[in-house]
C-alpha cells in the first residue's frame, strides 16, 4: 500500500478507532507515540495520527530534532498543537552519559519544546546526575525498562528500587510489551509502582517471550482489560499511549484498530 493509498483508507478503519470516544467520566488519557509513524516526516506522521481521534502524544525526535534551534523547536511543537495535541513527554531519550552537560542538553530540549517529561534510558551511574536536573528544570524522568536485552533496567522492579529514595519526579513508563517479555506481572507491577507510576507504553503480543510476536492491541495475549481496570483501581493520571511498533511502513490500520479497542475498554469501563 502507498502513503497516497494511506490517506484514502475506507471508513471502516475510522469507524474503530471512533468506535467509544473518550467519555468525559473516563480519566484515561489514550494517546499515540509518535514512534509509531517512524518513517514518516512530521507533517504527515501528524496527518496520519489525526485520524486515530487522540488528542496526547509522546514526541520522538525523528519527528523534532534534538539538534533544531530553540525557535525550530517551537515552532514544530506549534504544528502539533494546531493538530490538536497534547505533547505529554518525550523519548526514548538516551541518558546514560555520566557527563552532566550531555545530560543538560536533552533537559533543555524538553524545556524548550516546552514537554513536562522525558521518557528515558538511563544507567545506574548516570542516575545522580539525573536527579539534581530534575530538580532544577522541574522535568520529569521516566525510565523505560526494556526487557531482558536491557542490561541496566530490564523489568519495572529494577526501575523501582533505583528511584525509591531519590526525588518524586523520577518514576516509570511502563512498557507492557518489555515487561512482560521480562517475567513481570503487569497488574503488580502497576500497583507496586503506586505515584512513580508516570507514563504507559501499550501494545499487544501473541507469545510472552518473543518480541516479533507483537500484533495489534486486542488480537494477542496480553491483559488490556485487566491492566485499565489496575489504572483505574490506582488512580493513575498519566497518559495510556500505544506504541505500535510494527508494519514501520503502513501503521495507521493497525494502529487505528488497537486505538479503537483501548476506547472500547475504556467505554466499556466507564459505563
Amino acid at each position: 500500500m502507498t502513503r497516497r493509498e494511506m490517506f484514502a483508507m475506507p471508513a471502516a478503519f475510522a469507524v474503530a478507532a471512533e468506535a467509544a470516544s473518550e467519555s468525559p467520566e473516563s480519566t484515561f488519557k489514550i494517546g499515540i507515540c509518535t514512534y509509531t509513524f517512524r518513517e514518516f516526516q512530521r507533517k504527515m506522521a501528524i496527518d496520519l495520527m489525526k485520524q486515530l481521534g487522540v488528542s496526547y502524544a509522546s514526541l520522538k525526535d525523528v519527528h523534532l530534532s534534538y539538534s533544531l534551534p530553540p525557535d525550530e523547536l517551537k515552532k514544530g511543537v506549534a504544528e502539533f498543537k494546531k493538530a490538536g495535541f497534547t505533547l505529554t513527554s518525550t523519548g526514548n531519550t538516551d541518558l546514560r552519559s555520566t557527563d552532566p552537560e550531555v545530560l543538560r542538553k536533552m533537559f533543555e530540549y524538553a524545556r524548550n519544546c516546552g514537554i513536562p517529561m522525558l521518557v528515558a534510558a538511563p544507567t545506574h551511574e548516570s542516575l545522580p546526575a539525573i536527579e539534581k536536573l530534575v530538580k532544577e528544570f522541574d522535568i520529569k524522568v521516566a525510565i523505560h525498562p526494556h526487557g531482558p536485552e536491557d542490561k541496566n533496567f530490564p523489568v519495572p522492579k529494577t526501575v523501582l528500587d533505583a528511584v525509591r529514595n531519590m526525588d518524586s519526579r523520577m518514576g516509570m513508563c511502563l512498557d507492557i510489551g518489555h515487561a512482560t517479555r521480562g517475567g513481570a506481572d503487569l497488574l503488580q507491577e502497576i500497583s507496586n509502582a503506586g505515584p512513580r507510576l508516570f507514563d504507559m507504553h501499550m501494545k499487544d503480543l501473541k507469545n510472552t517471550t518473543d518480541k516479533d510476536s507483537q500484533c495489534a492491541v486486542g488480537e494477542g495475549i496480553l491483559p488490556i482489560v485487566g491492566i485499565f481496570k489496575q489504572l483505574r483501581k490506582v488512580g493513575y493520571r498519566g497518559s495510556v499511549n500505544l506504541e505500535y511498533e510494527i508494519e514501520s511502513e503502513n501503521p495507521l490500520p493497525g494502529a487505528q484498530h488497537s486505538i479503537g479497542y483501548m476506547k472500547g475498554v475504556v467505554a466499556g469501563l466507564a459505563g
